[in-house]
Parts: C-alpha cells; structure tokens; sequence
C-alpha cells in the first residue's frame, strides 16, 4: 500500500496577487501545418459552415473560452505581405513561404480571420511584419482594419464587403526578432529602433491600441536579458507590454525533472519584470511596462517526424504533437504560474489552438478532438477568473537534475466574488504517492464543496487520439471536506485537480 504525503497550504481573502486579465487566457494561430487550413477552415467538411469554417473546432474553440488570439505568426509573419491575403480569393497570389518552408496559397487571410475570431467569440491580436517590412505596411494594415473609412486603406476594407472597423486593440510589433531563424533578424538595437518608430506611427493612427514589443525568444538566449533592457531604451514611452517565449521538452524522458519546469518559467518572468522595471527606474518613468506570455506550451514530440518533411508542400502535418498525461500535468504547472504573476502578466497565448502544438486536433474530413492538455487549460480558463490570491504552502520537496527543492504541489487559488466561488488549482507531482492537502481558507466561511475535478491516470504517457478521443477525460472525486476554516483533500499521485468552492 502506498505511504500519502501531506502538505499544508493557508489561503487567506485579503491576501491578493491582483486580478486576472482575461486575455491571459488567450492563445495562437499562425499560418503553419494544419492550424488554419485543415484546421479552423476546411470548406469541404460536413461540418464546415457557408464561410468553410469547421463549426465542430469552433464549438471546442467556444469551450475553452478564448477571450483573445494572436494572428498570423510567428515566424510566418516576417515574410508576410498581408495585402496578399485580401480581396478576391480567386486574384490571391501562392508564395514560398520560407519560414516553414510551405505554400501558402493566402485562401484565408485578415478579412476571413477576424470572421472566424467573431464566429469563436473572441478578439484578435494582430502581429505586423517587422523582419521584411516595416513602419509603412504597419501604418497600412492598421488603417485597413481600425479606420472607419473616407482614406485609401478603409475605403479598400469596405470595397472588400467589410463596412465596419475591427477596432483590433493589440498588436505584436515582429516575432522573436532576437532569433536567427527569423526572417530579417534583428540585434536589439536594430530591432529598438525599428520597433519605436513603428509604434509611434501606429499610436498615430489609432490612440488607442496597445502594442507589445519583442522580448527574447527564451530564457536561454545568449542576448537575454540585455535584449530586454536594449529594446525597451527605446520603446519604452510607446509599447505598453514586452512578450515573452516558452516550450519545454521531456526529450530524455525524465518526469520528475520535466514537471519541475514551471520553476524556470517562473524564474523568466521575475527576471523580465526586474529588467522592465530597471529600465523604468533609469528612464524616471511613471509608466509600468506589463507582460504578455504570448507564446508558451510543451513542444517536443513532433521533431522527428518534421525533419521528415518533404519542402513546399500545402498544409503538411506540421508540428503535430500528441500530448500525453505528463504534458498535461505541465501545462498546470505553468498555468499556475501564469496566475502566480497575474500583477504583472497581462495577456498569455498558449501556442497554438489547433493541430499544431494543440490542445485541439482535426481528421480531415472527420473528427475533431480534445488533447490531454486541453481540460487544464479549459478548467483554469473557465474557473479561474477574478481575484488570485498568495497562498502559503508548505510540501515535501525533491531534487532533479536541472532543479533543487521542487515541491511536490504547485498550487494557487482564485476567488471570483461575481459568483460567491472560490477555486484551488493543484498539481500533484509526486511520482509514487497521493498528497493530502490540508488547506486554510480564511475568510469563507459558509462555503461548500462544489466539486473536486481530477485528471490522472494509470500511465503518464498516454494520449488522447483518433482511435481513443477519451483516453484521458477528468473525473470527479467525493473524498474533498471542509470542516469550518479547513479544507481537507487528497490529490492522487500524478493528477491535475480543480477544488471548486462556492457560497
């Protein structure tokens, strides 16, 4: 029989990290493999409305309650002309597309993207092409899509059948401009320069957007954080986020020491917010500079069968990773600590939504399904809204190879008083055994127990596929308690749980 641990955690109301941001909630489709055509779109579908968008993926979309998505790229976005994307679909021109080396036959572009993000109830997060062009073509797309009309550019969007501006209130200024692989990299100098002029056009044209600037593409560049501090000489006044990049692998299939990631995500974003806020120190700023986690996930599996593929194909099976129990449990960890941070991190983008590094995968022609990482990140979407609070928590710990002291359960709590509800997210990281949680929450008195979701299993790598959508699904236990200010539960060895409280 299996020894429990126990763990103590205080939760207490007047103990607040800050309000959630919706768009931490957000996530990503680029014009990469599958993630649009095959994907959200797919016109020859039995599913596919007038538009040809599939309505099983936006109905999966609507689930998880997406309140922003960043468009076209990433990579793609620094060879892209997006005048190419617009007009008659028949006039629109096949390109090379070299940063995933593809055709991209620009059937789907601005006008049928925004259609599609109304459809999911949710709003775009546009990103302009900052590695092959600059402060013109974003002044250009900007007035295309927010001025209301009587100019070139708006006039054009309503000769298009799009009388009514997208109002499209953040914008990406390039991607990952501090990497090599990318079209028209960029030192930080360059790309500051370049990135200040840009914005300052583009709050010309429309006051009222918020812009992110490049940050690094990881924690591990060589430029980092000096890239950081370098741009935001520049851009400070003008950008009102800096963006940051994250993928995590279990390449030598190490579990302990692939969940205890979340501590180096953690890491990045403290060492961030100290870069922007001794940039703000230096330039006697009143201003803070927020973050936005746009790019974030667990990306590894796909990479042998990518080195495979053929060059300038359409649509390949690009970056299909088929997540596992493990990688679920990861997500968790890192939408903790997303929540942990929620003072400074704004907007968040799980990368991406569908088929490529997914939550949501497609058949062609068939079914549409959920991976395993698709419920943390539904649950945390759905229930995790409103007030996070600092809880005290006090676990065994353990050491891996790239990490010391990682505790056996990471944890936060969020209070939503629209709704009288109170809800703990927690990983179980224990490789062996089951943790009881004993948990103050002070303040809450009269709350109940309205369920305790749980998603574990037998096998931390299996997956949810075409022959088995629901090999890994939540479940709900009974065994949660709360007797006057104590909650008392048990979290089962390798589990995500959700402890949902309410009045």
């Amino acid at each position: 029989m299996a020894n429990t641990q126990k763990a103590m955690m205080i939760v207490d109301k007047h103990y607040k990290i800050g309000k959630v941001d919706p768009r931490l909630y957000g996530s990503f489709i680029e014009h990469l493999g599958r993630a649009v055509y095959e994907g959200i779109y797919e016109p020859d579908h039995p599913k596919a409305d007038v538009r040809g968008f599939r309505k099983d993926v936006l109905e999966l979309v609507c689930e998880l309650n997406v309140p922003i998505v960043r468009y076209p790229g990433g990579n793609f976005v620094s060879g892209y002309n997006w005048e190419d994307g617009i007009g008659p679909v028949e006039e629109r021109p096949s390109r090379l597309e070299l940063a995933w080396r593809v055709i991209e036959t620009n059937e789907v572009g601005l006008n049928e993207f925004c259609e599609w993000a109304n459809k999911a109830n949710t709003e775009v997060m546009m990103a302009v092409n900052l590695g092959t062009r600059g402060i013109q073509d974003a002044k250009n797309i900007l007035e295309y899509c927010n001025h209301p009309g009587g100019t070139y550019w708006s006039d054009l969007r309503k000769k298009h059948g799009y009388r009514d501006p997208y109002n499209i209130k953040v914008w990406c200024l390039g991607n990952e401009m501090d990497g090599p692989w990318q079209i028209g990299h960029k030192t930080a100098e360059e790309y500051g320069r370049i990135a200040y002029e840009t914005a300052k056009v583009m709050k010309w044209v429309d006051p009222e957007i918020e812009l992110v600037a490049c940050g690094s593409s990881s924690s591990k560049m060589p430029t980092f954080p000096e890239w950081e501090a370098t741009v935001l000489e520049h851009t400070y006044d003008y950008v009102d986020y800096l963006s940051l990049h994250i993928y995590y692998g279990n390449q030598d299939n190490n579990t302990p020491n692939f969940l205890a990631n979340s501590l180096d995500m953690d890491e990045f974003i403290k060492t961030v917010i100290s870069t922007c806020d001794y940039v703000k120190a230096k330039k006697r700023s009143k201003k803070k500079i927020n973050l936005s986690f746009d790019e974030w996930n667990v990306w590894y599996h796909s990479n042998e069968a990518d080195s495979k593929l053929e060059p300038w194909c359409m649509a390949p099976h690009q970056l299909e990773d088929i997540y596992n129990l493990e990688d679920a449990l990861l997500v968790g960890c890192m939408l903790i600590t997303l929540l942990k941070h929620v003072d400074r991190v704004k907007i968040g983008c799980l990368a991406q939504l569908v088929n490529v590094i997914a939550p949501i995968m497609t058949e062609k022609g068939g079914l549409a399904w959920r991976q395993t990482i698709y419920y943390p990140f539904m649950h945390a979407s759905n229930y995790g809204r409103g007030t996070v609070l600092n809880p005290i928590i006090d676990a065994p710990k353990y050491d891996t190879k790239d990490y010391m002291d990682v505790p056996i359960i990471e944890a936060i709590a969020v209070e939503n008083d629209d709704k009288d509800e109170l809800t703990i997210f927690a990983v179980n990281r224990d490789m062996e055994d089951g943790v009881d949680l004993e948990c103050t929450i002070a303040g809450y008195e009269g709350y109940k127990i309205k369920e305790h979701i749980v998603l574990d299993g037998d096998d931390v790598k299996a997956s949810n596929t075409l022959e088995n959508p629901n090999r890994i699904v939540p479940r709900n236990l009974s065994n949660a308690q709360i007797d006057g200010e104590m909650l008392f539960v048990n979290l089962p060895r390798l589990s995500w749980n959700v402890i949902r409280l309410a009045k």
